[in-house]
């Protein structure tokens, strides 16, 4: 408990903080709702409208969710390609750099052109978000390990197979969950964003919706919950790397 108060404790104090300033400035300058509500006119939405909202909950969650884990096992496989053969690395490794500055926005339009209204082009997009900070990561902790453990290995006659899955994989490990956390806060963001262009139910739709009709309220809750999302991917993302990665400095 102590541990946790010493890392979120004063950010939470900070962010309570902000929403009771938001509060009172809105009351005070009488802003108008359909302007900028007020933290407890989004509180009171979420608890009235709860109803309306809760049924775009889960086809985001499901969505983010298949689209990480379909992009973050692309990025990775890619990764281990690309750092297992040097030459096709330096034939791709531009390209899927460049490939990232393609604006989401404008690519999945053309996607829901070529692949319809159906699942397949929102997972396009999320797995698109998601890949390239696995990529990157995964390939800085392949290069970082030690080249003395390296040269070890090669001395009592390990192959190089056995030195990537024996060595440099395991020691890798930490660069690529944090490739993992960046991942997982843009698939939430992918998952929106493919809402909005073609959806029957999603966050992405329901703020849609708020948007069309002023009811800004609605749409600071639809970023409140994206925003609570993120923080809870990113928080499971984290145990599971403390779980998987426990001891690993100390035994070091």
């Amino acid at each position: 408990m102590r541990t946790f108060w010493q890392r979120g404790g004063k950010s939470f104090l900070f962010l309570l903080f902000l929403f009771i300033l938001w509060e009172v400035l809105v009351r005070l300058t009488e802003t108008p709702k359909w302007l900028l509500p007020a933290p407890s006119d989004v509180l009171k939405e979420a608890t009235v409208g709860f109803d309306t909202f809760s049924g775009h909950i889960f086809p985001t969650i499901s969505l983010a969710l298949i689209g990480l884990v379909i992009g973050s096992s692309v990025g990775l496989i890619i990764a281990i390609i690309l750092y297992r053969l040097p030459k096709v690395n330096e034939l791709f490794y531009p390209l899927l750099i460049l490939s990232q500055n393609i604006p989401t926005i404008v690519l999945a339009p053309l996607l829901i052109i070529w692949f319809g209204f159906g699942m397949l082009p929102k997972l396009i997009v999320i797995s698109l978000v998601c890949f390239f900070p696995i990529v990157v990561a995964s390939m800085d902790g392949f290069r970082q390990t030690a080249p003395e453990l390296k040269h070890y290995m090669q001395m009592v006659g390990a192959s190089r197979r056995q030195i990537f899955w024996k060595l440099e994989f395991p020691h890798s490990l930490p660069s690529i969950f944090s490739g993992l956390k960046i991942a997982a806060t843009y698939s939430v963001m992918g998952a929106v964003i493919s809402e909005w262009l073609g959806a029957k139910a999603g966050v992405g739709v329901y703020m849609t919706l708020a948007q069309s009709s002023f009811r800004i309220d609605r749409v600071f809750l639809a970023i409140f919950f994206i925003m609570l999302l993120s923080v809870i991917l990113f928080g499971v993302i984290r145990l599971i790397e403390k779980l998987l990665v426990k001891g690993r400095n100390e035994g070091a």
